[in-house]
């Protein structure tokens, strides 16, 4: 498209040429010439004057069309953003449902590890009691056993005790006879030591019925009443268990005749 100036330019041009033809000293078909040309040059410029008042409404149409298309593309890209923000929103959507969906999941999820958990200390505190309960029932078990078999035992012990306090031996055989018997007998009772067990020595001891058993009661003044004069058969601790209740001979209160007799003795005597 050509602007005013360009034209204006032409013109000039044009009549510069018909001024030199007119000045010229050429023949009459000279000049008929120039004034063709002229003409003809004239023709032109007003054609060119009337494409150039043509071409400017364009100019404006292209303005207003070019609002258009400013308008247009402010519509596609507004459209394109509510279709954007369509999108973003039925995503966000989507991943919220998925959230909701996850942590739903989840709560089942914990509820189960709960329950198991649950079911694991329940086991553990059952396994746990059943295993102190086990023990316990094996140490008493075992303390049964042992607390019979020395009692089995006990009566040679006995036996030895009584071989010692009655065999008086009268030579050297007999003698040697009584050492060996007896080296047994204190490997035997050193064995029982070792196990927990202990032999009672209540003598002179006020008699207690969670360890003595009263086989005789005897009135003397030796000693005061409810005391261990002797012991008959000597009892035995396994730690700090009764093993087997000593039999003790304790002392009564003298008779009243007896202490009548010894107050009627004593008042004779003074008077002599």
């Amino acid at each position: 498209m050509m602007s005013e100036t360009d034209n204006y330019a032409d013109l000039e041009k044009k009549m510069d040429i018909a001024d030199n033809l007119e000045n010229s000293p050429e023949t009459g078909n000279t000049s008929s010439i120039s004034e063709t040309e002229f003409k003809s040059d004239q023709t032109d410029n007003e054609s060119i004057n009337e494409e150039a008042e043509k071409s400017s409404p364009p100019q404006a149409n292209s303005s207003e069309e070019k609002d258009l298309e400013l308008e247009t593309n402010a519509e596609e890209s507004v459209v394109e953003e509510s279709l954007i923000d369509e999108a973003t929103q039925a995503q966000i959507s989507s991943l919220e449902a998925e959230i909701a969906s996850l942590k739903a999941e989840l709560e089942v999820q914990n509820e189960q590890f709960k329950s198991v958990q649950g079911q694991y200390m329940r086991l553990t505190a059952d396994f746990d009691n059943f295993r102190r309960r086990t023990s316990k029932e094996k140490e008493e078990l075992e303390h049964i056993v042992k607390k019979k078999t020395i009692l089995e035992l006990l009566p040679v012990v006995d036996n030895f005790e009584r071989a010692r306090t009655q065999l008086k031996p009268s030579n050297d055989g007999e003698m040697t006879i009584h050492k060996s018997y007896q080296g047994v007998y204190k490997t035997f009772v050193d064995s029982l030591k070792k196990i927990g067990v202990s032999a009672m020595r209540p003598e002179g001891e006020p008699f207690d019925p969670n360890y003595h058993e009263a086989m005789l009661r005897e009135p003397t003044k030796e000693y005061e009443e409810g005391i261990i004069m002797e012991q008959l058969v000597r009892g035995y601790l396994l730690h700090d268990e009764v093993l087997r209740y000593a039999m003790v001979k304790v002392a009564a209160a003298p008779a009243e005749d007896e202490s009548t007799e010894a107050e009627t003795t004593d008042v004779g005597s003074e008077n002599n």
